[in-house]
C-alpha cells in the first residue's frame, strides 16, 4: 500500500474536515475490516484455550478446528474429518439421516443420549459433544 497523505481542512470552529483519495480510504476501510477479523479469531483463541486450561480433553484435532473455522458447526465438523457421509453417521447412530441433517445444522438439539450416540458412532469423546460430559472417552 501506498503512503496515506490526508489533507486537513480547518472549518474554522476549531473541527478540521479530512480529505483522502477514494484508493486512501479504501485501504483504510479494509484494514479495520482485517482489524475486526483478527480480533474475532483471537477471541475465539483466547476462549479454545481457556477450555483447554479448564478441560484438557476440550482439545480438538487439527484438522476439526480447521472445519470449525471455515463455518462448520463441530458435528459437521467431526463427521467430515472421520470422512463420513450423514447417512452413514445417522447408520452408526441409529438415526435417520433428515435428523442428522437437523443437527449439524443446527435446527435442532440433540438430546443427551443422542449426541452420547453420535460420539461413540464417530469414536470421539463424549465430551466433544454432550455439555458438561468429563470422561477419558476414545478418539
Amino acid at each position: 500500500m501506498g503512503e496515506i497523505k490526508p489533507k486537513f481542512i480547518d472549518t474554522g470552529s476549531g473541527a478540521e474536515i479530512v480529505i483522502l483519495t477514494r484508493a486512501e480510504y479504501d485501504e483504510l476501510v479494509a484494514r479495520a475490516e482485517d482489524d475486526d477479523e483478527d480480533a474475532e479469531l483471537t477471541a475465539i483463541f483466547d476462549e479454545r484455550m481457556a477450555d483447554l486450561a479448564i478441560r484438557p480433553d476440550a482439545a480438538l484435532p487439527a484438522e476439526v478446528s480447521a472445519f470449525l473455522l471455515s463455518g462448520d458447526r463441530l458435528l459437521r465438523a467431526l463427521r467430515r474429518w472421520r470422512k463420513m457421509t450423514q447417512g452413514e453417521l445417522a447408520r452408526r447412530a441409529g438415526l435417520a439421516q433428515g435428523y442428522v441433517s437437523d443437527l449439524e445444522s443446527g435446527r435442532r438439539e440433540g438430546a443427551m443420549e443422542t449426541l452420547a450416540s453420535l460420539a461413540r458412532a464417530l469414536d470421539v469423546r463424549e465430551s466433544w459433544l454432550v455439555p458438561d460430559r468429563q470422561e477419558d472417552g476414545r478418539g
